[in-house]
């Protein structure tokens, strides 16, 4: 296991320096997923939830997310994002979401393309709170990064 680059060499926390690197075109994918009863995915497919369109207000959320990433987790970089997108699809029994978000700079995405998908994944399920007790949040996770030199 190596050295932990947010952590100086007498253990303060620090933001790591990538000005030396030369800026690439980088990418993350994240997905996680909302457990859902049948019947609340009926009324979000019928847009009968009284608090709105979910899945329109989970994108714009996700997206919102993503672009204060640094304003959220300390130690992240501000980044200027090319593209943050949200996917939403159903299933039986939950949703998943999936961010993909691009950017050209010194370092990676991952950070937004996770905060994307958990602040998605947040917002569908305060729309939702009032009539569903039993929804669930998992399996936030990275699926996908890239790095390509420009």
């Amino acid at each position: 296991m190596g050295r932990l680059t947010h952590i100086a060499a007498d253990g303060r926390a620090q933001m790591v320096d990538v000005s030396a690197k030369l800026p690439s075109v980088r990418t993350a994918v994240a997905t996680g997923k909302i457990r859902l009863r049948r019947e609340t995915l009926d009324l979000i497919s019928k847009d009968q939830i009284a608090k709105g369109n979910v899945f329109a207000t989970a994108r714009i959320a996700g997206i919102q997310a993503a672009k204060q990433t640094a304003q959220l987790i300390p130690l992240c970089h501000t980044l200027p994002l090319s593209e943050v997108k949200i996917d939403i699809v159903t299933l039986n029994d939950h949703a998943e979401v999936k961010c993909t978000a691009r950017t050209v700079a010194q370092t990676g995405v991952e950070m937004e393309a996770l905060t994307g998908v958990a602040t998605a994944l947040l917002t569908i399920y305060d729309m939702c709170k009032a009539i569903d007790k039993e929804m669930q949040l998992s399996d936030i996770r990275l699926v996908k990064k890239t790095k390509q030199e420009l």
